[in-house]
């Protein structure tokens, strides 16, 4: 496990692909668990190990994210997420085979999650059970694909300004330009990692007066190797 930093509050760390971000139904280890782990075998803790999970990442996207070691830090960053005052940033691969995407706007739609499929859409403001939704992204790096179905892709930098269920993915692929290698609302390639990355988190110490950023970018490999990642 890559820690990013660590004091006596709060845990920083990489969560890689596929992990999920807490337990669930697969048994799968998750990336909350390697945390307790983690300070149970450091700080030779007997018993439960307290970490608080405050945010989470859909298990296929890897990136950077907090832990609360204490239930003050966790009730302080959860209130900065509730307010708005936790930034999230990330990167994306999209596909834009016209080459269209301009190059830097605002999205802004209303949401509707699925619970049964596990899905989200964009749908009108008044139904029933609709949350807004709202990202600004910038297109940082375009490069070209020899593909059947793929010819150009951009590396696009987000700032989510709202925090709904698989936000990025729903508003960029109603729009036509699905994420490469989004199986659920993308169209491939079929057995393609999901080019999307949590890269950066600025939020506020839950202890002290002090805003903090931590960044984490993506390996060098797959998709992401037809950009200039280092130089972001």
């Amino acid at each position: 496990m890559n820690i990013i930093y660590e004091d006596n509050h709060i845990l920083v760390v990489e969560k890689p692909c596929n992990i999920a971000s807490q337990g669930d139904d697969t048994g799968d280890k998750d990336l909350l668990t390697m945390c307790k782990e983690y300070l149970k075998e450091k700080y030779n803790k007997p018993g439960n190990v307290y970490c608080g999970l405050v945010h989470r990442l859909d298990r296929p996207v890897g990136g950077i994210m907090v832990f609360a070691k204490t239930s003050k830090a966790a009730s302080r960053l959860s209130e900065s997420i509730r307010t708005n005052n936790f930034h999230k940033t990330y990167l994306a691969v999209v596909v834009d085979n016209n080459d269209n995407l301009k190059n830097k706007s605002t999205l802004q739609d209303y949401m509707i999650k699925n619970e049964a499929l596990n899905k989200s859409m964009v749908c009108d403001k008044n139904k029933k059970g609709s949350k807004e939704a709202i990202l600004d992204y910038e297109v940082i790096e375009k490069a070209s694909l020899d593909k059947p179905s793929i010819k150009n892709i951009k590396l696009v930098k987000i700032n989510l300004k709202t925090g709904r269920h698989h936000q990025i993915r729903v508003q960029f692929s109603s729009r036509g330009y699905p994420l490469y290698g989004d199986q659920k609302y993308g169209s491939g390639p079929k057995g393609e990692q999901i080019a999307l990355w949590a890269y950066k988190i600025t939020f506020k110490h839950p202890t002290k007066d002090e805003e903090m950023t931590f960044e984490c970018k993506p390996k060098n490999y797959g998709i992401w190797s037809n950009f200039s990642i280092e130089s972001i």
